[in-house]
C-alpha cells in the first residue's frame, strides 16, 4: 500500500515544475530570514531602545523555535495532512513577518520572531519531503540539487539583501518582503501540493504530549546554551548551568519516551537505516562548516577591514553562485551512478583547501580580490557536500520514513550551525586573549622601534592640539589597539586552520562507509 502511495506522489511536466518552485521558494524564505536580520540588529536596537543583549534575542528566539519544530514536522504533517500543514505553516510565517515589521518594542519583536520560527522551521523540512516525493527515485539526486540551491544560497543572500533594505528603506522591510512571496506560496500549495494518505490520525489522548514537552525542553535549553554561552561566560552563569542540566536530562528522558510510547512524536526507528545514520552525522558537520564560515567572514571583514554590512554580504555571493552551478552537475553525477561517498570525501578535501587558503591570506588589509578564489573554492566544496549527503541520507527510505529522515537531517544541520557559531565565538574570544598575552612581551618600552613609534604618535596628537600628557596616553592607546588588532587577526587565522583540519579528519571516515550502504543506495536510485 505504501509503495503505491509513494509513487502516486510523483509528478510530471509543469505540475512538478510548479511544486519544485513552491518548495524552493518556501525553503529560501525560511533560510534568508535566519541571516537577513543580522545586518539590521543595530538599527532595531536604536529604534526600539534595546540593549545589545536584548536585540540578540531576535536571532535566538527564531533559532530556538526552528529547532524545536523541525523534529516534530513529519509527525504534524501526518496528523493534519501535508498540504494543510505546509499551507498553514506559510500563513503563520507570513502573518508573523507582518507582525515583526509592526513591533513597537523589542520583546514584541522577539515574541513574533519565535512564532515566525515555528512556521519557518516547518517550511524547511516539509519542502524537502515534498520535493523528494515529487521526483521518481532515479531522479532524487537532481531533486536534492534543486532544493540544495535554496538552502545554500539562502544564508548568503540574507546579509546583502538585508543591508540593501536597511540602507535604502528601514528595518521593518526585511520582514515585509516575505508577505507577497508568502501569499503566492500559499495559493500554489493549495492548488498543486498533494497529501499522502498515512492512515488514521491520533486522538488527543493518544498524542505524545510528554514527548513534545521533553523535546522542547531539551532542544530549547541546548539552543539557548549554544547561543548565549560565550557572552554569559559559560558555566560561571547559573542560568547556563541550569539549562545545560535540563538539556541533558531532557535528552535522556526524551529518547526513553520515544522508544517506549506507542505513538512517538519523533520516529527514532527510522535511524535503523544505516545511510540515514551516517547522513545525519555528516549533515551536522556540513551545518558546522556552512554556518560557521558564513558567520566568521562578515565579522572579519567588518571588524578588521572596516567594511559595511552590504559589502561584507556581497563578498559571499560568488561562493553561492558557484554552489548553485555545482548543484545540478553533482545531481547528474549521482544519477550516473558515481558513489556519494567519493563526492563527499572530495567535498571535504576541497573545503579543507579553502580553509587553509583563508588561513594563509588573512591580514589587516586583505582585499576582496584576494578572497575571491578561495570563496569560489568554498562554493565548489559545498556543492559537492550538500547533494550527496542529502541523497545518501534519504535515498533508501520509503513512504512516511522520508519525512522522518528529512526532519533528522534538517535538525542536525541547524544544530551543527548552532554548535559551529557557539564554538567559533568562544574560540575567537579565548584565542584573542591568548595571542594578546603572547604579543605584549614583544612591545618592550626600551626597544628603539617602539620608542620611535610612540614618539611619532605623540607628536601627531600634539600637532592636533592635545597636551603632551594627553598625547602620550593616546599614543599608548593606539599601540594597544594595534596589538588587539594583531591578536584578532591571529585568532581568525587559527579558526580557519582548525575548521580545515576538522574537514580533513572527516575524509577517511567518509571513505570507510560500508560498501553495503552504497549497494542498497544504488538499487534505490534505479
Amino acid at each position: 500500500m505504501q509503495e503505491v502511495d509513494e509513487n502516486s506522489l510523483v509528478e510530471y511536466g509543469y505540475r512538478r515544475v510548479i511544486i519544485t518552485i513552491t518548495a524552493v521558494l518556501c525553503a529560501l524564505l525560511e533560510i534568508v530570514d535566519t541571516t537577513i536580520v543580522n545586518v539590521a540588529l543595530n538599527d532595531m536596537r536604536g529604534s526600539l531602545g534595546a540593549t545589545l543583549t536584548d536585540v540578540a534575542w531576535v536571532v535566538t528566539a527564531y533559532a530556538i523555535a526552528n529547532v524545536i519544530i523541525i523534529p516534530m514536522t513529519s509527525w504534524l504533517a501526518k496528523q493534519f495532512g501535508r498540504r494543510n500543514y505546509f499551507a498553514v505553516s506559510i500563513i503563520i510565517f507570513t502573518v508573523a513577518s507582518f507582525l515583526c515589521g509592526n513591533a513597537t518594542n523589542i520583546w514584541e519583536l522577539v515574541a513574533f520572531r519565535f512564532i515566525q520560527g515555528l512556521g519557518g522551521g516547518a517550511l524547511l523540512v516539509t519542502a524537502q519531503t515534498i520535493i523528494t516525493e515529487s521526483y521518481p527515485a532515479a531522479k532524487r539526486g537532481m531533486a536534492q540539487a534543486i532544493y540544495g540551491m535554496g538552502i545554500i544560497v539562502g544564508p548568503t543572500l540574507g546579509p546583502p539583501l538585508g543591508g540593501y533594505l536597511v540602507d535604502n528603506f528601514s528595518w521593518p522591510y526585511i520582514f515585509y518582503i516575505n508577505i507577497p512571496l508568502g501569499i503566492i506560496a500559499v495559493f500554489l500549495t493549495i492548488f498543486y501540493v498533494k497529501s499522502p494518505k498515512y492512515g488514521e490520525k491520533l486522538k488527543a489522548n493518544q498524542v505524545d504530549w510528554w514527548g513534545i514537552i521533553l523535546l522542547a525542553t531539551f532542544i530549547g535549553s541546548l539552543q539557548f546554551v549554544l547561543e548565549h554561552g560565550q557572552q554569559d561566560d559559560w558555566f560561571q552563569d547559573p542560568i547556563i548551568v541550569t539549562l545545560t542540566v535540563s538539556a541533558f536530562f531532557g535528552f535522556i528522558l526524551f529518547i526513553w519516551r520515544q522508544l517506549v510510547y506507542k505513538h512517538p512524536i519523533v520516529n527514532l526507528k527510522a535511524l535503523k537505516d544505516s545511510n540515514l545514520r551516517v547522513g545525519t552525522i555528516m549533515t551536522f558537520i556540513l551545518g558546522f562548516g556552512l554556518y560557521g564560515s558564513t558567520f566568521i567572514i562578515p565579522i572579519y571583514t567588518q571588524s578588521i577591514l572596516g567594511w559595511t554590512a552590504t559589502d561584507a554580504g556581497l563578498l559571499l555571493i560568488p561562493s553561492s553562485i558557484t554552489t548553485g552551478i555545482m548543484m545540478p552537475i553533482v545531481g547528474k553525477l549521482i544519477e550516473r551512478g558515481i558513489s556519494q561517498k567519493y563526492l563527499v570525501a572530495l567535498g571535504f578535501t576541497i573545503f579543507f583547501a579553502y580553509s587553509f587558503w583563508m588561513h594563509l591570506l588573512i591580514t589587516p588589509d586583505t582585499s576582496s580580490e584576494a578572497m575571491f578564489w578561495p570563496l569560489v573554492t568554498r562554493g565548489i566544496g559545498l556543492g559537492l557536500l550538500f547533494v550527496p549527503i542529502t541523497t545518501l541520507s534519504l535515498s533508501t527510505l520509503k513512504g512516511k520514513d522520508i519525512g522522518d529522515g528529512a526532519a533528522f537531517t534538517g535538525m542536525m544541520r541547524q544544530l551543527g550551525g548552532s554548535f559551529g557559531i557557539a564554538i567559533i565565538t568562544t574560540m575567537l574570544s579565548r584565542l584573542n586573549q591568548q595571542h594578546r598575552v603572547d604579543l605584549i612581551p614583544n612591545i618592550s618600552s626600551i626597544a628603539t622601534n617602539v620608542q620611535e613609534r610612540i614618539a611619532t604618535y605623540k607628536q601627531l596628537f600634539i600637532s592636533k592640539g592635545f597636551s603632551p600628557d594627553e598625547a602620550l596616553s593616546r599614543a599608548y592607546a593606539l599601540i594597544d589597539g594595534s596589538v588587539n588588532k594583531q591578536a584578532a587577526i591571529l585568532s581568525y587565522m587559527d579558526i580557519f586552520l582548525y575548521l580545515g583540519v576538522l574537514f580533513l579528519i572527516c575524509v577517511p571516515f567518509v571513505l570507510l562507509i560500508k560498501k553495503g550502504a552504497g549497494k542498497v543506495d544504488a538499487s534505490a536510485m534505479h
